[in-house]
């Protein structure tokens, strides 16, 4: 597991992260200037479909002010503050990639949640929380670089209190062999996808019950065709990942066409123990 966990790291490396963030900003004004999370989002949103994805899994998780919520593979903080903004709720984002931690620290202070909205390093597989701790947790676009979906699954169990949900939107087998490379690998190495259908299953059986389940592929289609026809912007996830990026992105497009890949959105909530 430690040398999965060191190629996922050192695909997510992202030397000079914060730097790149903030001359890449500077199209907003100077460094006091106060953001609003939505001008962040076509570079802090890590996966297919952007912020549209993430409000619509926050609107099926029920997301309210009063729950605390675990973001896990948070990445730059894209969706944390978008929970925050939008939701009232306090959030707490993790991810394996310090780069990406320090990152979303920095971004978090422009937009001036620190106070709702705070992040710590370390790996999904060994959360650094206590049990019971949140209300709900998100997943979005992380699970395909885990191997050990069954503990992966146990330890979202693990943190949320009974009841909880654990609300997640990923990339998925759906019938043929993936092109490679894509966002989150450069090879097969670095890649552990499931299907829609093997993912609930590992969900399931560590000891949640489905509450929504939906194939998002073909939306996900629409947006990648859109996206082509619009293209690029300047304040893009080329920022944050690098110049190779569009290939990447090119690629998922191309799997999710050609349907060798899928998107999957689900809710689920954690079943009290003494009930499994």
């Amino acid at each position: 597991m430690t040398d999965e966990l060191d190629r996922v790291r050192d695909h997510y490396r992202a030397t000079g992260l914060t730097d790149r963030l903030k001359t890449a900003l500077a199209v907003f004004g100077p460094e006091e200037q106060r953001l609003k999370p939505e001008q962040l989002a076509s570079l802090d949103q890590f996966h297919t479909r952007g912020l549209a994805a993430t409000a619509e899994l926050a609107n099926l998780a029920v997301i309210t002010a009063d729950m605390s919520v675990l973001d896990v593979g948070s990445g730059v903080g894209g969706p944390a503050r978008f929970l925050a903004a939008t939701h009232g709720c306090e959030v707490t984002g993790v991810d394996l990639s310090e780069p990406f931690v320090e990152a979303a620290r920095y971004l978090t202070a422009r937009t001036g949640q620190d106070g709702k909205v705070s992040f710590k390093t370390g790996s999904a597989l060994e959360l650094p929380f206590e049990d019971g701790r949140f209300d709900a947790v998100l997943l979005q676009h992380v699970a395909m670089n885990i191997a050990d979906r069954p503990l992966l699954y146990r330890e979202i169990k693990r943190v949320l209190k009974p009841g909880g949900k654990f609300a997640t939107f990923d990339v998925v087998l759906n019938g043929g062999d993936p092109l490679y490379p894509v966002p989150w690998a450069k090879t097969p190495g670095e890649s552990f996808l499931l299907t829609a259908e093997a993912t609930c299953e590992a969900v399931e059986a560590a000891g949640f019950g489905t509450l929504v389940r939906r194939d998002d592929t073909a939306i996900a289609k629409a947006w990648f065709a859109e996206l082509r026809a619009s293209g690029p912007t300047s304040l893009n996830l080329g920022v944050v990942m690098g110049k190779g990026f569009a290939e990447l992105t090119t690629n998922l497009g191309r799997n999710l066409m050609e349907e060798r890949l899928g998107i999957l959105t689900a809710v689920f909530e954690a079943v009290p123990t003494k009930a499994l």
